[in-house]
């Protein structure tokens, strides 16, 4: 009998303790509480958005096809491979002021902003054209938070320069197939 209790002693030491609310979190902010918020909230926005997109471009890298398959999948590839480790880069900022980022695919799917994929096969040229338009959403949709952090957290406003600067940059390589 006591073989049978000590299991359960043991899962209940490794339960993860719950919070009792914003007070309790076990990471402290060196911000002030309003410019946690609001770069708090500017991170998760962020994040969803790059979740997003390492989604919609490996949607599009499973469903590419055409004469300019094997370019188009490759340089799919490249974007998975920079949205996540971007995603991972806001996801670990917003831990370090303070707030817990939500990553998880309902919200996702509530959250994010990035214009909506196809679900079946896509020419190579309409995989371009809509990353194109996705790049450029993600990018737009930066930039406005790159200047609500102006005034809120200037180390969360140098991270998203550095990722507005990279995605800008493969956004202008994508624009390029369709000159």
């Amino acid at each position: 009998m006591a073989q049978k209790s000590a299991p359960k002693a043991a899962a209940k030491r490794s339960a993860p303790k719950k919070s009792s609310g914003k007070n309790a979190a076990p990471i402290t902010s060196p911000l002030s509480s309003s410019d946690r918020d609001i770069t708090g909230r500017v991170l998760q926005d962020t994040l969803l958005d790059l979740i997003d997109l390492h989604l919609v471009a490996k949607q599009a890298h499973w469903n590419v096809v055409g004469k300019f398959f094997r370019d188009v999948h490759l340089q799919l590839d490249e974007l998975v491979t920079s949205a996540r480790g971007f995603a991972d880069d806001v996801a670990e900022r917003t831990v370090t002021i303070g707030v817990s980022p939500d990553g998880r695919a309902s919200t996702v799917a509530k959250g994010s902003g990035l214009p909506d994929f196809p679900a079946d096969w896509c020419s190579d040229e309409q995989v371009v054209e809509a990353i194109v338009d996705t790049l450029g959403e993600v990018v737009a949709r930066l930039r406005k938070r790159i200047d609500e952090t102006d005034k809120t957290d200037l180390v969360t406003q140098d991270l998203l320069i550095a990722i507005s600067s990279d995605l800008e940059k493969s956004h202008w390589m994508w624009q390029a197939q369709l000159a």
